[in-house]
């Protein structure tokens, strides 16, 4: 399955830097900002990565139920797994002692599509992408200018890492990456593969070792997985 991704255009937005929002000492902070303590800002802050700025993830999209997190997480699988959940749009690094570090993605349609075991053999940095010949093929306006391909950049789909599935050997075409468009962390959007913050995605590279084995869960799982995180069966 070919992870199409349909490139937008910069959006303001994610372009601007935190301010400084750490709370006077012995303050209390506003209602709906207690989670933005100063170990999560300088997780999502700006910083220079390689040659390229990186930018802050505005805090305005940074909620609870976005922002990276180790939570309980009872799996067999062992610690050093990803498992994605396309459904509930999370991804867990599997830790020990049944606890796992979950993070927030936007899942396109591709996303949906692939499902079972896989390995990650390789990652790449900022990297390159080009669209495939049936891409090129069906909108030709929108890629035909990029078919000789596009340099790694905050500009390319594929952000700031890109981790790579295989199965058997063989390239799945399926991605967990980074994205500059902030506002589709937490949706399911009409294309792309497995979407991260960027610095979610730099976390998680540097997380997972070469040949780290990889679930992405069928809607059935996922719904078995919720029940098994609550310690019942699935409704």
């Amino acid at each position: 399955m070919l992870c199409r991704l349909l490139l937008r255009s910069a959006a303001p937005g994610w372009l601007f830097l935190l301010a400084a929002c750490a709370a006077p000492e012995g303050s209390v902070p506003p209602i709906g900002t207690a989670h933005l303590t100063p170990e999560v800002l300088a997780h999502y802050g700006s910083r220079p990565d390689g040659e390229i700025e990186l930018p802050a993830v505005p805090a305005r999209y940074l909620t609870p139920e976005t922002l990276r997190r180790e939570v309980d997480f009872v799996t067999d699988e062992r610690p050093g797994a990803v498992i994605v959940d396309p459904w509930t749009r999370h991804l867990y690094y599997v830790l020990p002692q049944n606890r796992a570090i979950r993070y927030r993605v936007a899942v396109g349609d591709e996303g949906r599509a692939f499902s079972g075991q896989a390995t990650i053999p390789y990652s790449r940095s900022w990297p390159s992408w080009r669209p495939t010949e049936n891409m090129i093929r069906e909108f030709p306006d929108q890629y035909g200018p990029l078919r000789k391909g596009m340099e790694g950049g905050l500009m390319n789909p594929l952000g700031a890492r890109a981790l790579y599935l295989h199965r058997g050997g063989r390239d799945t075409f399926y991605r967990i990456h980074g994205t500059s468009d902030v506002t589709s962390i937490g949706n399911a959007t009409s294309a792309g593969c497995i979407r991260m913050f960027h610095q979610d995605v730099i976390e998680l590279e540097t997380l997972v070792r070469s040949g780290a084995k990889v679930v992405v869960l069928t809607e059935a799982a996922s719904a078995e997985l919720a029940a098994r995180q609550r310690g019942g069966q699935p409704d």
